[in-house]
């Protein structure tokens, strides 16, 4: 699965106005089950928490990227989060998060994750990437801005 096929209009968020970690990875859990009625929120919040217990899923420069196994997960899915304001996120750099990826995956999918976190990873590692989604106004902004980088990045990938 290419990285393009995880992000939708529905699951971008620019602007959101999270106060904390828990609460939002508790923001999060609600807006996929309410875009994906057969995920219940509360179960995934305690997976995304349990994930978070393991060690901070802040990567360092502004950035995090919870993710998890979830059961009811047929396919993997993502979301683009860009904060209001940035958080403390305990992240491996100290420094606050204000751009965030989700990332769910079905419980089997254990290469597939790995192989999806990666690209996450390559792609927000890239400071023009990162300039480009912040420079954002709108959820439409920030699914066009993504879309088009990851678009670029799969045609340098194939040349």
């Amino acid at each position: 699965m290419q990285l393009i096929e995880l992000l939708s209009p529905e699951l971008t968020f620019c602007n959101l106005d999270a106060k904390s970690k828990k609460n939002l990875i508790g923001q999060i859990a609600k807006l996929f089950s309410q875009q994906i009625p057969e995920i219940d929120s509360d179960p995934l919040f305690d997976e995304l928490i349990a994930r978070e217990k393991l060690g901070s899923t802040g990567v360092g420069d502004g950035i995090c990227i919870p993710h998890c196994r979830v059961d009811l997960c047929k396919q993997p899915l993502g979301a683009l989060i860009k904060l209001k304001d940035s958080i403390d996120y305990d992240a491996t750099d100290n420094k606050r998060v204000d751009l965030v990826f989700v990332l769910l995956v079905p419980k089997e999918s254990t290469d597939e994750h790995l192989q999806l976190l990666g690209q996450i990873a390559e792609l927000l590692n890239q400071p023009s990437t990162r300039q480009a989604l912040r420079a954002t106004q709108s959820n439409n902004a920030l699914y066009e801005a993504a879309r088009n980088i990851m678009l670029n990045q799969a045609e340098s990938h194939a040349t």
